[in-house]
């Protein structure tokens, strides 16, 4: 990763300051957890079925090694231990790899790194090419020299960043802006918060990119993995109850493998660790327990709203409906690992996301998001990571985005 990609704020003596404050907090129990979920992270090729790594090698590992030695070592020793680390997080230390570190930290944790303050916790920011965004038009103008008036920010999903849009060599992103002229930014964020949390903020910087961007916006497309979807809709529902000038703007959303109406392998709760080794994607998850970060416990049930994310411990779902606000062109891709293309009735999901939790479906008509059919796509053989770098999802998608033959009433229209 070209040394360009490392954030100005991601200090080396913040890391170990960061890394001292979970030894001492007495959270660096769940380092296991949290090096399972990087090691997926990591190791994207890895298939269903097939057993999901544990442990990360190289600097990564000895990350982990490191923290598991302080927890040890609490005290006294805690000063030395962290002093051994300074070599680890050296300047010269791969940004792609801080980077998924950290994302992956914050996604299980990241509700107690907030909380408490602490230098790993991830600031929301736009970003674009790892770097943070100054949102003044002067700013942006010499950071986007090509700026266009078509917007698109993309949104990832629970435990990565902004760097990981690109998988497999392919970036949906990078490729849309090369085929249909868009200027794209991305949106990185603490995925331990809470999704409603996260969303407020989301609103409130659109409301000041939307004043600072160097030309007049003629649409804004939010392009959302995963977790990223909920934090979206939260950012919809916010912007439009307020009036916010963002939502004034033509919008177009997909969701790639959004968890609507939840996740049942993190429903699963204690019970879920029969379920271990089924899915590499899985595994992290059910090995987290109880130790999981409020934004983890949100993907139960797809929870977007305050109100959402205060039910009682133990009890069902309890979310009031949410449809997607009049006027905003919504496209929803789901995945599955079969290859068959049998009846939609019969599709298992994609590793993590059932096939109508994806698409937006619900029996009960109030909780159905009403995405229009022929804005539904399921793609097949795939699971919940290779959704970024499908060529048929990114076909699917410039397909929908690109059709210039519909006028721009009928592309607000929700229902298609």
């Amino acid at each position: 990763m070209n040394q360009r990609h490392v954030a100005p704020e991601a200090t080396r003596a913040g890391d170990l300051r960061g890394l001292g404050r979970l030894a001492i907090d007495g959270v660096t129990g769940a380092t296991d957890l949290v090096e399972a979920v990087h090691a997926v992270v990591l190791h994207p090729s890895v298939l269903i079925g097939q057993q999901a790594p544990v442990t990360t090698r190289g600097l990564t590992g000895l990350v982990y090694r490191s923290v598991r030695g302080i927890t040890r070592t609490v005290g006294n020793g805690v000063d030395l231990s962290l002093s051994a680390l300074a070599p680890v997080l050296g300047e010269g230390g791969p940004s792609a790899q801080r980077e998924a570190l950290v994302a992956a930290l914050n996604g299980v944790l990241g509700d107690h790194l907030h909380a408490t303050g602490n230098p790993l916790a991830i600031r929301m920011q736009l970003r674009h090419d790892g770097i943070a965004l100054p949102l003044t038009r002067t700013q942006l103008s010499t950071r986007l020299p090509q700026v266009s008036g078509r917007l698109l920010v993309q949104v990832h999903g629970l435990c990565m960043n902004d760097l990981q849009w690109n998988h497999a060599g392919h970036d949906h992103g990078a490729a849309l802006a090369r085929d249909f002229g868009y200027t794209r930014v991305h949106l990185h964020y603490n995925t331990g918060r809470h999704v409603p949390e996260n969303g407020r903020e989301f609103a409130a910087l659109l409301t000041r990119l939307l004043k600072a961007w160097p030309v007049p916006v003629e649409e804004i497309t939010l392009l959302c993995h995963s977790m990223g979807g909920l934090v979206a809709r939260s950012a919809l529902d916010a912007g439009f109850r307020k009036r916010m000038a963002w939502t004034r703007v033509p919008l177009r959303i997909v969701f790639l493998g959004t968890p609507h109406h939840g996740a049942p392998l993190e429903r699963a709760g204690s019970w879920a660790d029969l379920l271990v080794g089924i899915s590499p994607y899985s595994a992290p998850f059910v090995r987290l327990g109880r130790m999981r970060s409020v934004g983890i416990r949100d993907l139960r049930h797809g929870n977007v709203r305050d109100s959402d994310s205060q039910h009682g411990k133990g009890r069902g779902d309890t979310r009031k409906p949410l449809p997607l606000p009049d006027g905003v062109y919504a496209c929803a891709i789901a995945a599955t690992t079969q290859a068959s293309r049998d009846d939609r009735t019969a599709l298992c999901g994609d590793g993590l996301v059932p096939i109508a939790s994806a698409l937006g479906t619900h029996p009960d008509p109030a909780f159905d998001l009403r995405i229009s059919p022929s804005r539904q796509w399921i793609g097949h053989g795939l699971n919940h990571l290779q959704l970024l770098g499908s060529d048929a999802v990114y076909r699917r998608i410039a397909d929908w985005l690109g059709d210039e033959r519909s006028p721009r009433g009928a592309m607000r229209d929700p229902r298609g």
